[in-house]
């Protein structure tokens, strides 16, 4: 099994309610924020993939994961720059930049400008908007071909 767009459909609102916590669907849906400090991946530093928790779409990977003391999982880049959507936000009285999943349209969180290099970019996710796939776990899950960009890496759990 992989993950193939082509085949994603997105589940009507009822439908997702049945399978999302009420967390994840206000922060998927409705474009809720959680709690910082007080997710689940904010301080997770195991190997492996960040996936859409709606659809399954492949979208940041440990390998792009750091620490920015925001309380969030913050990343440098997504796996690609055509998974992700920005999107203007000017809800808390000031100009941001939503991000997206492509496919599932699901909320994930905002991108700025105040990251590490090489990017120079902060993508700061809401956990209720992930599942994290362990490197282990990927070929089994249908992200076999991901598996390459942790042969590279020296970062360490």
């Amino acid at each position: 099994m992989v993950w193939d767009p082509k085949k994603f459909r997105k589940p009507a609102a009822v439908e997702l309610k049945k399978t999302l916590s009420p967390l994840q669907f206000e922060v998927t849906q409705n474009e809720a924020t959680e709690r910082p400090f007080q997710n689940e991946f904010w301080d997770y530093k195991k190997e492996g993939i960040y996936v859409d928790i709606v659809s399954g779409e492949p979208l940041f990977s440990s390998v792009d994961k750091f620490d920015s003391g925001c309380g969030w999982p913050s990343f440098t880049k997504p796996l690609a720059k055509d998974l992700v959507t920005n999107h203007e936000d000017k809800k808390m009285f000031v100009s941001r930049t939503e991000v997206r999943s492509k496919w599932a349209d699901s909320h994930l969180g905002h991108v700025f400008d105040d990251g590490p290099e090489p990017t120079g970019l902060r993508y700061c996710i809401n956990s209720a908007s992930i599942r994290f796939i362990p490197k282990e776990q990927m070929e089994s899950e249908g992200y076999a071909q991901l598996l390459p960009l942790f042969v590279a890496s020296s970062k360490t759990p």
